[in-house]
């Protein structure tokens, strides 16, 4: 049996899944099963996969049933001991496997290990890395305010701890990640990989509207959150709600190629601002005010628009 499962769903993913599957290949640690949920991709994706020659290389092949479903069947399948998830475009440095492995073996009580994440382009480029993170133990508070894991493509999970939570929520179409690290942090120490090991990779097509979507799924996970939180934690869904309007707000800043994207970002500021009104000082706030504001000029003034 090998030590670890990896599970990527994969849903006409041709452009990127090769790339995906090499950075889990090349791995120092090797005692993996790489388990591919072909989600009813209509493209070349299984195609692609047939030419790998790995005996690790699992493929099975779906109807479409949505992201958290593959997720779900992935886990079904899976053999090892810990399991861990990557989506079939993001990549990993060569040490994920290895480094998070070692994390849970010296803290026998935790139930997940997280690294931190970078952030890259359509082409593979690095845009950004997340601020560093050193949230370990219990970790249910912090990760209610905000999902400082940033994606499904992280955590490494012990099957006993995916066995106490149950399966990702299928009706969830979007956060249905931060939704699963919630009800894995109420039952498990949570112990962090001191390192940018994931890349996620952010791709600009219809990228306003896939932030609606996000922001839509989000506001149902936040509301599903805080009704499973206990008394004790309710004073935080402004503080949760401010942090969550302020990523919204960066999002559309970041990727609006329009007028129509920046009004909605200066919306989201808005509603950070109602949630908390002690936000307007703060200095991340004040920034991402700026950056509005200069955005509205620069489109406002393009000859395009």
């Amino acid at each position: 049996m090998p030590t670890i499962s990896v599970v990527i769903p994969a849903y006409n993913a041709e452009r990127t899944i090769l790339e995906t599957v090499a950075s889990v290949l090349q791995q120092t640690f090797s005692d993996f099963e790489l388990i591919v949920i072909d989600d009813g991709s209509k493209d070349r994706t299984v195609e692609l996969l047939q030419s790998i020659k790995d005996e690790r290389l699992k493929v099975f092949s779906y109807e479409n049933g949505g992201l958290p479903v593959a997720r779900n069947r992935g886990i079904s399948r899976s053999a090892g001991e810990f399991i861990t998830f990557v989506d079939a475009d993001d990549l990993w440095t060569r040490n994920k496997l290895e480094l998070q492995l070692a994390a849970l073996q010296q803290h026998p009580e935790a139930g997940v290990a997280y690294s931190w994440t970078s952030c890259i382009d359509e082409q593979g480029e690095l845009l950004f890395q997340y601020a560093p993170t050193f949230y370990e133990g219990n970790v249910y508070a912090q990760l209610l305010i905000g999902d400082f894991i940033y994606s499904g493509s992280n955590t490494m999970i012990r099957k006993q701890a995916i066995e106490s939570a149950g399966e990702f929520d299928p009706t969830l179409k979007s956060c249905e990640d931060w939704d699963y690290w919630l009800r894995l942090a109420v039952r498990w120490p949570f112990v962090v990989v001191r390192k940018h090991q994931i890349l996620y990779r952010r791709s600009s097509g219809a990228m306003s509207s896939k932030i609606d979507v996000m922001k839509e799924a989000a506001l149902i996970a936040i509301d599903k959150a805080y009704k499973a939180a206990p008394p004790e934690l309710q004073s935080l869904k402004n503080q949760t709600l401010t942090s969550f309007y302020k990523y919204c707000a960066e999002l559309y800043l970041r990727y609006s190629t329009n007028l129509d994207g920046i009004s909605k970002a200066g919306h989201n500021l808005w509603l950070a601002s109602r949630a908390n009104p002690k936000v307007v000082v703060d200095r991340n706030f004040l920034s991402l005010f700026k950056w509005l504001i200069k955005r509205w000029i620069l489109i406002g003034l393009s000859p395009n628009h």
